[in-house]
């Protein structure tokens, strides 16, 4: 299992500290370090400073949003970042931030801009010099036509969130995949004795996602939360959030399925369930450590470092 780094997801702050945090995670066998692209911030700048302090680990965005950046202009800072960090780009592309879409270019979340985007960028890679492929392109998407459609035009996929308890809610959109490709998913990592209380952040980033991120009825969140069978929770969660009730709309979110998308509890019990995340189809799970000594003990607990 490839181990990454992803920070600035979902409201988490980039930590000052996150150039020396990324030096160590190369030192300590980390495979890639991730940067988001929310509202108000971007994804592809601070990689530039990272690639300057680093020489082997991969450089993510997680993700460059569709909707703000023409495919030629995304294509030429690609371009010019995979050049200086000597090809260790994965352009990470997205349209699921809401307020980006609606200052955007037009461009709306359905199928055939993502596709005719993604060729777009193919082309325009190879005008400024990339050879098709140099720079792998994966795309984040969670409705089971935009999966599908993700392991037919790009290199991997970026899930909002996946259980490998419950595989089959995209079994049949990547059984076809083409050799290689990847599947990188963000968990919530962390050592601790109660795994209730470690489950917290989780429970109340989920019931933010599900709750804020679009009106009922037309929130992708709270849809895949529907897939995986938990439509009448995700339904609760969204309308209590949306009254108000926030702390309730927490309290709702059913703590097994936090469980099942997150890595807590004692060490044993961590390399326990990261069986289950060996198993499936996932190739690379990104935790968030926020100081040098947790960088290295949770390399320590994935890969044996």
């Amino acid at each position: 299992m490839d181990l990454g780094i992803l920070w600035g997801y979902w409201g988490q702050s980039m930590p000052e500290n996150f150039v020396a945090l990324a030096v160590e995670a190369e030192k300590a066998g980390y495979d890639a370090v991730w940067t988001a692209h929310p509202w108000g911030s971007d994804s592809l700048s601070p990689l530039v400073l990272l690639a300057g302090h680093t020489d082997r680990i991969r450089l993510g965005t997680a993700a460059v949003q569709i909707p703000a950046r023409r495919p030629a202009e995304a294509a030429m800072h690609a371009a010019g970042l995979d050049h200086i960090s000597d090809g260790r780009l994965i352009l990470g592309l997205g349209i699921s931030d809401p307020q980006v879409v609606e200052v955007g270019y037009g461009m709306s979340s359905s199928l055939a801009p993502t596709r005719e985007y993604v060729e777009v960028l193919r082309r325009a890679l190879r005008r400024v010099g990339q050879p098709p492929g140099e720079v792998p392109i994966w795309i984040g998407a969670e409705d089971l036509e935009n999966v599908k459609q993700a392991c037919e035009i790009a290199d991997g996929w970026l899930p909002a969130y996946y259980s490998p308890w419950r595989a089959e809610v995209y079994h049949d959109q990547i059984k076809e995949r083409p050799p290689g490709f990847e599947i990188c998913v963000n968990t919530s990592f962390k050592v601790h004795f109660d795994v209730e209380e470690a489950l917290g952040a989780t429970r109340r980033s989920l019931a933010f996602r599900i709750g804020a991120t679009g009106a009922q009825g037309q929130n992708y969140q709270a849809r895949l939360m529907g897939r995986m069978g938990l439509e009448r929770e995700a339904n609760l969660i969204q309308e209590l959030f949306l009254e108000g009730k926030h702390d309730d709309a927490v309290a709702a979110v059913p703590a097994e399925f936090a469980d099942e998308i997150s890595l807590v509890g004692s060490v044993d019990r961590i390399k326990d369930r990261l069986q289950a995340w060996d198993e499936s189809a996932v190739t690379m799970i990104n935790v968030a450590p926020r100081s040098v000594e947790e960088v290295w003990r949770i390399a320590e607990i994935v890969k044996g470092q």
